[in-house]
């Protein structure tokens, strides 16, 4: 059997709006056909003013954002002001990019606001791509789908988080690999909120 067959299923989706940034994930943790957990958190403060969200080894992501959090504080006392969203997937990128030969597994949403709400997607050798929406994991394609229908983006705070929500129930009912809960950071110039639901 492959390993391919070994690695976690998930459902992370990222949309910016008009004035913030919303970013989610479902609960399931997954080892192939096996549901390891019904409790998984893919859902990561990075900065005061930056968050994430990932699909794949959330062991790597763990240990990933601590390292970010980490080199972004001192980056931040270091020149006294708040890091952008840039710079933060930019240190991710170099960050995943170092450990290409032996790649953490993971796929990346990073969304903040800096100059204006954007999201970031990283794949697992440290990539990047800017966007207003993404979707990563084995329920993208799916969650894509409805992201791009009801997608604006003059949209407000609650119609993003409706719509990412409706997008992650939507892979969730379609994907075995997604499920038990969603996770939410809304990422705004106020600061960083969580909120739970259930499903």
């Amino acid at each position: 059997m492959s390993y391919e067959a070994y690695l976690p299923g998930a459902t992370a989706v990222g949309i910016a709006y008009k004035d913030g940034v919303v970013l989610g994930a479902e609960r399931r943790i997954t080892l192939g056909s096996f549901v390891r957990s019904k409790s998984g958190r893919k859902v990561f403060k990075v900065t005061d003013n930056v968050g994430a969200v990932c699909a794949g080894m959330v062991a790597d992501m763990q240990n990933l954002v601590k390292e970010v959090a980490v080199y972004s504080k001192l980056k931040e006392l270091e020149s006294r002001k708040s890091l952008k969203p840039n710079s933060v997937a930019k240190l991710m990128s170099t960050l995943m990019f170092q450990n290409r030969y032996a790649p953490l597994l993971t796929q990346v949403i990073i969304g903040g606001v800096g100059s204006k709400p954007i999201v970031y997607v990283l794949d697992p050798l440290g990539s990047v791509i800017s966007d207003q929406y993404a979707t990563v994991g084995t329920g993208e394609e799916t969650a894509i789908g409805v992201v791009e229908a009801g997608y604006s983006p003059n949209m407000a705070q609650k119609d993003a988080r409706d719509l990412l929500v409706s997008a992650i129930r939507a892979a969730v009912a379609r994907d075995a690999m997604s499920g038990n809960g969603i996770d939410i950071l809304s990422v705004d110039r106020t600061g960083i909120r969580e909120e739970a639901l259930n499903l």
